[in-house]
């Protein structure tokens, strides 16, 4: 198929590379032309353009545009100026991570003008090159079946995770694959955003995990009652046939493989959103989430003195989605 990638950052450019490696045909936009021809130099079948009206002017009907730039105000305008420029039947993408409530507003918007909007909440970070990417996306059923074979390329697959025991044959076998169409526009993001929440909690167990530790073999415990504990050794140990292995715990081991101290990270934790929309939806349904509010009130606190565990709260973000402490 012939889409549009605009927005070509650290995950936006891989999906543009892994599309063309799967024999889409891409058409490059980035604010910065010098990042189109980086991509484009490894994207077999892609062009370049300068703007968005050629970006929409070089695919066919109907059009597919899929956006990866930063939520917020950028994001609108670009959704506003194709609301002018596309036609009944063409889609809109948006993979960012954009609040859920914008989707459902958006759509509305574009589906005035017959057009589709398609919110697509991506996991993968900086792997999904290699690794392909999990995907939960919202929209109508017309426009996700015929955007399935991108969003089926860019997937994991079925890769090496065995079946889930007593899979019964009503599961959606997409999910098997890495993506799931959840519901109508919005809903994607709505799980993408929880699923954020939840890396948060998850994140932050390890964090204090590994800070406990550490600490056990400093001099504010009596002498015999230290340890001088190996932590590389130990995150290696738990990722086989523990019961808490996980990606996370992997990026762990790998952080500390390369230095037991961490001394390259400060332990400023930055959040990006994500983590507070899910404690909002949280308050307006009425649901209890302590872990998910404890673990964004840490990041704020790591950004005023900081710990191991916040240390390797950063090394997390870094192994996952090349996210860089602020100078």
């Amino acid at each position: 198929m012939k889409l549009g990638m605009y927005g070509l950052g650290r995950m936006g450019g891989n999906m543009a590379i892994r599309l063309a490696r799967h024999g889409h045909e891409v058409v490059l936009l980035n604010r910065t032309r010098s990042k189109s021809e980086e991509i484009h130099n490894q994207a077999p079948k892609s062009t370049i353009v300068d703007d968005l009206k050629s970006l929409v002017e070089a695919l066919p009907s109907p059009k597919i545009v899929w956006i990866m730039l930063p939520c917020g105000e950028v994001t609108e305008q670009a959704i506003k100026s194709l609301g002018d420029m596309l036609n009944k039947g063409d889609i809109v993408i948006d993979g960012g991570n954009t609040f859920y409530k914008d989707d459902i507003r958006r759509a509305k918007m574009l589906e005035a003008k017959g057009i589709h909007y398609v919110d697509v909440g991506t996991s993968g970070g900086v792997w999904g090159l290699e690794r392909g990417y999990c995907m939960m996306y919202g929209g109508s059923k017309e426009a996700v079946d015929h955007i399935d074979p991108i969003l089926d390329s860019l997937a994991p697959g079925m890769g090496d995770i065995p079946r889930t025991k007593g899979r019964n044959a009503n599961l959606n076998p997409r999910a098997e694959k890495g993506y799931l169409h959840c519901g109508p526009a919005g809903s994607g993001h709505f799980v993408k955003m929880v699923h954020n929440g939840i890396e948060y909690g998850m994140m932050q167990a390890y964090a204090e995990g590994f800070d406990i530790m550490r600490t056990k073999g400093s001099d504010r415990l009596p002498e015999d009652e230290r340890f001088d504990l190996n932590m590389a050794d130990i995150a290696e140990v738990w990722r086989r046939g523990s019961v808490i292995p996980s990606w996370l715990l992997d990026l762990c081991a790998d952080a500390l493989a390369k230095d037991g101290t961490l001394a390259g990270f400060k332990g400023d934790v930055a959040d990006t959103g994500e983590g507070r929309w899910t404690i909002e939806a949280a308050i307006e349904e009425a649901v209890p989430a302590p872990v998910i509010t404890s673990a964004l009130f840490t990041r704020f606190r790591s950004r005023s003195g900081n710990t191991f565990g916040e240390k390797m709260l950063s090394a997390m973000r870094f192994g996952f989605g090349g996210h860089v402490e602020k100078k």
